[in-house]
């Protein structure tokens, strides 16, 4: 009697079950958190063999289909299927013309990364022939096209004609990371949109792009978690000067330098890129709230200064909670981006809330609350390594896991009862960000 075969294998990665999304959460990369079909399909081989007895051989397990790339967990590797050039709405719209033939409309890298933004936000749903609202194919080449304003759905093999190849070290936030795949071009390749350097060794950056299960702005190894040397920079060749930044626009103070990383920003930071931070801030109009000139020490004139900046570019919620970002240091170094609009001075007899500097008040922390202050406490929950309950990035919503990650982080001071009640107050923040 033959020995039966049993495959192993895991879901597909966009599974919405809580365990899958837990598991994908807590370890991405880990093959332990499995969906319970796949559990079942282990025990069913392990039965199997046992009532085979000692004299067959053990059943052997189907590998994944896709082998990972050099070094990547096979968790890490995710089909990202893509449809081929297409008309906007797909039927329904405009004849597209040759790829060599279209020309590629104007527009600015903050134009680039907004539009980025927006799926991100309304978290799109991966999708080789699905079309979103604004008519852009929902997978990954489709993203691109829509960041970059193409009049139609491009692919792969012809978004590199829209851009030119450009160094690793000349990377700036807008241009695209592209690998196509000549030898499965369809479901071998993909596309991100570079969001900027995490740090000054440019070994990882905030990439933006669609794949399964929705479009989703990541920290990421360069180029890529896998197949990384197959990826190749691009800059788009429609890019214009932003029309705030004219030629007689002052230039900023050593605009050279690389964005050094979040790690240099926020409570309790003390360096010289704070002070070239808020050097930066007053070129573009935050003189009003400085009462003196910028220092090294990180203040709430700081934090006010860079979410007015951020404010000024159209940015909403998480991305304009006044820390620093890639593309908020590259706006301000390069000159590009919108300046901050006539803003009254704030008063500096006003302390922070409870004396804390950046401490936001109770009131942020409530049921329903919604705001970037939850953003910011969520990530530096994560970043001190209280994140046990959180199975999604954190969000503005306050939310049970938020309450409960805050309440762990309480009881590792020692308090107990009313004091470790999940809700941060001003020593809960202060010990936090310390």
């Amino acid at each position: 009697m033959a020995t039966p075969v049993f495959e192993e294998f895991d879901p597909a990665s966009d599974c919405d079950c809580p365990g899958c999304a837990h598991w994908r959460s807590v370890l991405p990369f880990s093959r332990a958190g499995r969906h319970p079909a796949a559990r079942r399909a282990v025990i069913v081989a392990a039965a199997a063999s046992a009532a085979l007895g000692a004299g067959h051989v053990a059943p052997a397990f189907a590998a994944p289909q896709v082998p990972p790339g050099p070094g990547v967990s096979a968790g890490s590797e995710v089909a990202t299927p893509q449809g081929p050039r297409a008309r906007l709405h797909g039927r329904s719209g405009p004849p597209i013309e040759p790829a060599s033939e279209v020309r590629a409309p104007q527009t600015t890298r903050a134009e680039i990364i907004t539009r980025a933004k927006k799926w991100v936000d309304a978290k799109v749903p991966y999708s080789m022939e699905a079309y979103w609202s604004d008519g852009y194919r929902q997978d990954c080449s489709g993203y691109v096209s829509m960041a970059w304003g193409l009049p139609g759905n491009e692919w792969t093999g012809t978004l590199g004609q829209f851009g030119e190849r450009v160094s690793k070290e000349e990377l700036q936030p807008g241009d695209i990371l592209l690998f196509h795949n000549p030898q499965n071009p369809e479901r071998g390749s993909h596309v991100v949109i570079f969001g900027g350097w995490k740090d000054y060794t440019h070994t990882s950056y905030l990439a933006y792009e669609q794949r399964p299960p929705r479009a989703r702005r990541k920290d990421t190894p360069y180029a890529y978690w896998n197949q990384s040397n197959r990826y190749v920079p691009y800059r788009y060749k429609g890019l214009k000067e932003d029309a705030a930044a004219g030629p007689d626009k002052p230039k900023p103070p050593a605009a050279a330098t690389p964005y050094p990383g979040a790690a240099y920003f926020g409570p309790g930071a003390n360096n010289k890129y704070v002070t070239q931070l808020g050097q930066m801030l007053i070129a573009r109009g935050a003189g009003p709230f400085y009462t003196l000139g910028p220092g090294p020490r990180w203040s709430d004139a700081d934090r006010r200064a860079t979410g007015a900046f951020q404010l000024a570019q159209g940015w909403k919620g998480a991305e304009a909670r006044g820390l620093p970002g890639p593309l908020t240091w590259e706006l301000l170094a390069s000159g590009e981006g919108k300046d901050i609009a006539a803003v009254e001075a704030p008063d500096p007899q006003v302390p922070s809330s409870h004396g804390v500097p950046g401490y936001p008040g109770r009131a942020m922390f409530r049921p329903g609350a919604s705001n970037p202050y939850v953003t910011q406490l969520g990530e530096q929950l994560v970043k001190k390594g209280f994140d046990k309950y959180y199975t999604a990035e954190p969000g503005p919503a306050w939310d049970e896991e938020d309450r409960r990650n805050v309440e762990g982080f309480q009881r590792s001071q020692g308090w107990r009862g009313g004091a470790a009640d999940g809700v941060p107050g001003p020593e809960t923040w202060r010990r936090l960000f310390s």
